[in-house]
């Protein structure tokens, strides 16, 4: 006993050691360190792209700078002066023709989606229309069957109750299997109810589909209208050389100096405005759009089945096109530009796909 007494102040510890706290603050600063590199890290190149930008938009402005400079210096003498003019008018003519397509084609999609819209939501209801009467005619055989099953359980039951006598026995145990049989077929006719109900109110909270857009047919349609309107402008200065001319300015950033003397640009500036009225006038401009339109459609091909814009091949005039011989003021028909292959009036951007 002595000698276990000189042996207590010896203590095993059987419980285990927890990691100490300095360790866990270790580990929350090396993640903190890996996570603060990896902040500077996207930091840095978030300011190499900026910095890039930068100099991407410094070079921009100097180019503009050089081009105002240029201008001013045109415009300060009187022998560029009406050259350059002549240029930026050409260019806003050209402007006005590709704001005409897309004011038009604009026109267009909004009438035939309202259209088509109108058409789908019809189709949408029509469709709802049939599954509702199905769906009534269900629950109304439903709620028949229902009854009738019922009215069979109400009666074998009011039987089975006048069967009071001791000697009714036999009478009460047949009919108590017709009972069972009935409640069965109560209960099937009870859950069928439901289910019609069910489908009933599923067919009314079924919610409109979402508009699929504009359909192939409309889209060729309008396209097809936007190539006509695209010639019907290139008719009306067919006596002049300003499409040509206006085109080929949309092709150069800076002025040239090919108009000719100052009388020459002061004489083709009126042409430019007499010109620019003309492409906005809407006199006869339905008519002339609907037989241009009924040439294309005749002549019209696609590269797919599922393409809504007509190869530019398929468009080259061709004999009995309305522009031929002298009609449409005595233009030829070689004078004629394939709007679509030349890309009159930017008409490619303003053409559906």
């Amino acid at each position: 006993m002595m000698a276990l007494r000189q042996l207590g102040f010896l203590k095993v510890n059987f419980r285990r050691e927890e990691p100490a706290e300095e360790d866990h603050r270790v580990l929350a600063l090396f993640r903190n360190r890996a996570e603060l590199k990896k902040a500077y890290g996207e930091l840095q190149e978030e300011i190499y792209r900026l910095k890039d930008r930068i100099k991407q938009q410094e070079g921009a402005t100097q180019r503009v700078q050089e081009m105002l400079a240029a201008l001013e210096g045109r415009l300060g003498l009187s022998e560029t002066a009406f050259p350059t003019l002549v240029f930026y008018q050409l260019r806003r003519l050209w402007q006005a023709g590709h704001e005409l397509l897309e004011r038009f084609v604009a026109e267009l999609v909004a009438q035939q989606e309202e259209r088509e819209r109108r058409l789908h939501l019809a189709e949408h209801n029509r469709r709802v229309f049939a599954k509702h009467q199905a769906a009534d005619q269900r629950l109304r055989s439903a709620e028949r069957l229902a009854a009738e099953e019922a009215a069979r359980l109400a009666e074998l039951e009011s039987r089975r109750a006048r069967l009071t006598r001791f000697w009714h026995y036999f009478k009460r145990r047949a009919l108590e299997q017709s009972i069972t049989q009935a409640r069965v077929a109560v209960a099937a006719t009870d859950r069928a109810l439901v289910g019609a109900r069910e489908a009933v109110e599923e067919v009314t909270r079924d919610p409109v589909p979402e508009f699929p857009g504009l359909s192939l047919d409309a889209r060729r349609a309008i396209n097809v209208a936007a190539i006509a309107y695209a010639e019907v402008l290139c008719m009306r200065l067919a006596r002049t050389q300003l499409v040509m001319q206006a085109k080929e300015a949309t092709r150069h950033r800076e002025a040239t100096d090919e108009y000719g003397s100052r009388a020459e640009c002061e004489a083709l500036m009126k042409e430019i405005e007499r010109a620019d009225e003309l492409l906005r006038g809407r006199a006869n401009l339905s008519q002339e759009v609907k037989q241009r339109s009924e040439r294309l459609k005749q002549v019209a091909r696609y590269r797919a089945p599922t393409e809504a814009a007509p190869t530019a091949e398929s468009l080259a005039f061709s004999e009995g096109d309305a522009l031929t011989g002298a009609g449409a003021g005595g233009l030829a028909a070689a004078r004629m530009p394939n709007v679509l292959a030349e890309d009159t009036w930017d008409l490619y951007r303003v053409l559906l796909r």
